[in-house]
């Protein structure tokens, strides 16, 4: 494949994944009640789409690939990992790169529930519990079968590709991952942000990305921000959007 071939497939990808091109309605919800097509909603990732395979929006769909093509470019060792997959395409994009770039030896995880966001229960994290996000799973509930459905229409669903199904705390902790190049947390809540980071970071390679979706939900970010301490981190923290962020491990 050509580079420029490369350009207009992945171009065309980030289009069609988040389904900028035929302009589906979105789900009405308490956060976002608009029940048209916007385009701008779309591109910052605001609404939740009735047909898309993603929801977070053009913005956050060049940044998984921007920062794939960084950790290939620089012989980066590792795999990419989403926790919270939704329908499956931001992981579908980062099989699409890996397609596009001839890569044959990383691996795509795709981690999630596939049953929508957990209870946090009465001993859940407070922030947690103030949103409630669970109250919302006959949307964000979405089957493996669906995720898995959904590659194939792509012709993206084979052995590079590896499912996590379950719980953040009950998966994650052994999941057969070595090295990560590319780590992307979209569980919304405290305690997934927590798992995640806990239980990845440390096998993220140095010059590997840590992407953030939800940190503009204060549960989130205080996870996050909690963990970095904890952790010594001083990497740069970058925007994506208004409600994403980045960094880069440096070491």
């Amino acid at each position: 494949m050509t580079d420029t071939t490369r350009r207009l497939y992945l171009d065309l990808f980030e289009k069609v994944v988040t389904n900028v091109i035929y302009g589906d309605a979105p789900i009405p919800n308490v956060w976002v009640p608009e029940e048209n097509f916007n385009p701008q909603l779309r591109e910052n990732g605001v609404d939740w789409p009735s047909v898309a395979h993603s929801m977070v929006g053009l913005k956050r769909i060049r940044n998984v690939r921007e920062c794939l093509e960084r950790v290939i470019a620089d012989g980066v060792p590792g795999d990419f990992i989403e926790t919270g997959v939704w329908r499956g395409g931001v992981c579908i994009l980062a099989r699409a790169v890996l397609r596009a770039h001839d890569v044959e030896d990383r691996r795509v995880w795709v981690a999630d529930s596939f049953e929508g966001i957990p209870d946090p229960g009465e001993d859940g994290h407070a922030m947690d519990k103030e949103m409630a996000l669970h109250q919302r799973n006959d949307v964000l509930g979405v089957s493996m079968d669906t995720v898995r459905a959904n590659f194939a229409r792509y012709d993206l669903l084979d052995d590079q590709v590896r499912f996590l199904p379950g719980w953040f705390r009950d998966t994650l902790p052994t999941a057969p991952i070595e090295k990560l190049a590319v780590m992307r947390l979209d569980g919304d809540l405290y305690e997934s942000t927590m798992d995640a980071l806990v239980n990845l970071y440390p096998k993220l390679s140095p010059g590997g990305f840590v992407i953030i979706d939800d940190y503009c939900i204060p549960a989130c970010r205080k996870a996050v921000e909690e963990f970095r301490d904890r952790e010594g981190i001083t990497d740069p923290v970058e925007a994506i959007d208004d409600y994403s962020v980045y960094w880069r491990r440096a070491g």
